[in-house]
């Protein structure tokens, strides 16, 4: 871990999918595309490593635009807490919804606002 870096504990709403992610909370974006901009999204992106999930419930894969992103949501409750995809470079990533951590206090974080719209 680098300075400054956690272990999160984050959940879907019912908590049948929950995980403990490795992060700094630096770098967070907030995109207008059609999807993230629906859902109110706020993304992390982790390395594959920094990522574990404690509690693997029943999820639904949704892809769309690229497929390069694996949209996972809570069967029970429909929340996406997390997607596994890939860089534009090929790296492997995971994109944590932090709006999903239990453990931040809401709206205590910054996040860049991305042109999702235009990829």
């Amino acid at each position: 871990m680098t300075a400054g870096t956690k272990t999160h504990e984050g959940s879907c709403r019912c908590g049948a999918v929950a995980y403990e992610v490795e992060t700094d909370l630096e770098g967070l974006i907030e995109c207008n595309c059609s999807h993230c901009y629906r859902k109110g999204l706020v993304l992390a992106f982790v390395a594959p490593d920094a990522f574990r999930l404690t509690a693997d419930g029943p999820q639904t894969e949704y892809l769309f635009n690229t497929h390069k992103i694996v949209h996972l949501f809570c069967e029970t409750c429909g929340v996406q807490s997390f997607a596994r995809g890939s860089t534009a470079g090929g790296k492997q990533m995971v994109a944590v919804n932090i709006r999903t951590l239990t453990d931040l206090e809401p709206f205590s974080w910054t996040a860049q606002r991305v042109d999702g719209r235009s990829f």
